[in-house]
């Protein structure tokens, strides 16, 4: 087993990615013969009712996370919420899935982001390579939670 930091997580819903405020997270990559990876994210209470509903009803979620450091690619996974557990001051979710593509390519949308913000050239240039590893959110966010 591999043991990584959790840098970020997002839900994938419908083509738009909604931002989990987390406080600390990991994740492990069993190296199993199915790819199984586990995910544990330590996040406010306000998520507990969409992970609990999402364990209950045994549910799948698409969630999108960094890895170890901000300016790693994101990684999708399909995964099923095991436990959650209300903390002192956080929540403990704990998720298992395996590695799944992406709903939506990034770096296509970001580019037309920013053609549609009026970006051209080379300002249009140094504003992807910016945002790309920044990777700031781009899309609406639906309320989800």
């Amino acid at each position: 087993m591999k043991t990584f930091k959790l840098i970020s997580m997002q839900l994938a819903d419908d083509d738009a990615l909604v931002d989990i405020e987390m406080e600390d997270g990991l994740i492990i990559n069993k190296e199993d013969e199915k790819g199984t990876w586990l995910v544990e994210v330590f996040a406010d209470h306000k998520y507990i009712p969409y992970f609990q509903d999402a364990c209950d009803n045994d549910k799948e979620i698409i969630v999108q996370v960094v890895i170890t450091k901000p300016e790693n690619d994101p990684a999708a996974f399909l995964t099923k919420v095991c436990c959650v557990k209300k903390l002192k001051g956080h929540a403990s979710i704990l998720l298992t899935g395996k590695l799944t593509k992406p709903k939506s390519d990034y770096p296509e949308k970001l580019l037309e982001y920013l053609m549609d913000k009026g970006y051209k050239g080379e300002e249009l240039l140094a504003e992807f390579k910016e945002k790309i590893i920044t990777r700031p959110q781009i899309l609406q966010p639906k309320k989800v939670l």
